[in-house]
């Protein structure tokens, strides 16, 4: 959807799949870093971005037994207005996307269309240039599904980490293991506790965790178990899944009856990958389906929407020339390989130094060693804030995307 917006304001004619109907599918992230406030506030956006409903992460923290939250990120020490994160879900930051990219003539959204395969000028990814992409339309009242293609001067796969498009191109990319799986669910906020409060608060116990982020009306719950422990969950019921939330959140212990069944529990296969290659002729991979990334963080969709910005910058101006080489495509892949390698790294250290020590029983919180960092070195303190606001290298709206703000952000 950014990608969409910033390509229209160049001028370029684009055309946006989006396989369902809306935009409402829950258990998402809800976190806007920095780096993406920063970016709507370049293209004249803030106001409108600002006046959604949100509320503001002023800093990471943990809770530490015998040690009361230990924060590892305090954004008081960055330089306002870019010294929080929103949390906001996911849908209305797409909506509000959505809206502002159809203000552009050369934009197309398209509702409920899903984009099957790729079509090619030879006899395959191995036989040509990629020319555009087939799809299937859901029809209303029941009615059979309709089938069409659409040809492009240039495709960009942003269907996630189970990527159709990438597989059609033959891309391969390579995995790294994760210690956890995640099982999103509900629980219901009560009247007393309504209001803008912020945060995602984690809860450890030996073997297990839990997150939570705030709705308005609800907790969006995340259990977060060993790989491969969906089938066991479900075997053991409703009834030992709400003792283990009870368990790690005895706060809520008095709703975890909303849990209806079994199948109220959403599971995620946490996936880390990344593509070898990001490209072929005629064919771009970025966010998930280029790299798809675990939850620790919360960073997927500000590095998706960093890797839009790169590639908008580059591939506006050659595609108003008529024409996208390969090497244009490369140097978008150059551009963003870097932060996502840093960012899976981090990611990857932290699977091993928390989930995997975890699980195994070894500990159940934050290593020590990444306390005393956090607490005794300075220097520590002071980059922690910035690299979970805005990640290595952040970028930039491109000139031709940029729209005079109404009136300064706040």
């Amino acid at each position: 959807m950014m990608l969409g917006l910033l390509l229209a304001r160049a001028g370029v004619e684009v055309t946006v799949f989006e396989k369902h109907g809306d935009f409402l599918r829950d258990f998402r992230g809800d976190t806007v870093h920095a780096s993406t406030i920063r970016l709507i506030d370049e293209l004249g956006l803030g106001d409108g971005f600002r006046n959604l409903p949100q509320s503001r992460l002023n800093n990471v923290a943990f809770p530490i037994p015998g040690a009361g939250l230990v924060t590892l990120g305090d954004f008081a020490s960055l330089k306002p207005p870019y010294n929080y994160i929103a949390m906001m879900p996911q849908w209305d930051f797409l909506n509000f996307l959505a809206t502002e990219a159809a203000r552009e003539p050369t934009f197309t959204l398209l509702m409920e269309h899903e984009a099957t395969s790729l079509m090619f000028d030879g006899d395959g990814f191995d036989g040509g240039r990629v020319t555009g992409v087939r799809y299937r339309t859901r029809q209303a009242g029941g009615e059979p599904a309709s089938e069409g293609a659409l040809h492009a001067d240039l495709v960009v796969a942003t269907d996630g980490r189970h990527s159709v498009l990438r597989r059609a191109a033959g891309l391969q990319p390579k995995n790294y293991p994760v210690p956890f799986d995640t099982w999103w669910f509900r629980l219901p906020r009560h009247a007393s506790e309504k209001g803008a409060v912020a945060g995602i608060v984690p809860a450890f116990r030996e073997g297990e965790a839990m997150i939570a982020l705030f709705r308005d009306d609800y907790y969006q719950m995340g259990y977060i178990g060993p790989k491969g422990a969906d089938a066991r969950i479900r075997a053991e019921g409703v009834e030992r899944f709400r003792e283990r939330v009870a368990a790690l959140r005895p706060d809520l212990a008095d709703r975890v009856d909303s849990i209806r069944s079994i199948d109220d529990l959403h599971w995620l296969d946490v996936r880390l990958d990344r593509l070898r290659r990001w490209y072929v002729d005629g064919l771009l991979c970025i966010g998930d389906a280029a790299h798809a990334m675990s939850p620790a963080g919360g960073v997927g969709i500000n590095l998706a929407v960093q890797d839009a910005v790169a590639a908008a910058a580059r591939l506006g101006p050659a595609l108003l020339r008529g024409h996208v080489g390969v090497d244009d495509l490369a140097a978008v892949e150059r551009r963003r390989r870097m932060p996502t390698v840093v960012v899976q790294t981090v990611q990857r250290i932290m699977h091993r130094a928390v989930f995997v020590p975890l699980f195994a029983g070894k500990r159940s919180g934050v290593p020590r060693i990444l306390l005393f960092f956090v607490r005794n070195a300075p220097v520590v303190r002071r980059i922690m804030p910035r690299m979970i606001a805005f990640g290595p290298r952040p970028e930039h709206a491109p000139a031709f995307a940029r729209r005079a703000q109404p009136r300064e952000a706040r």
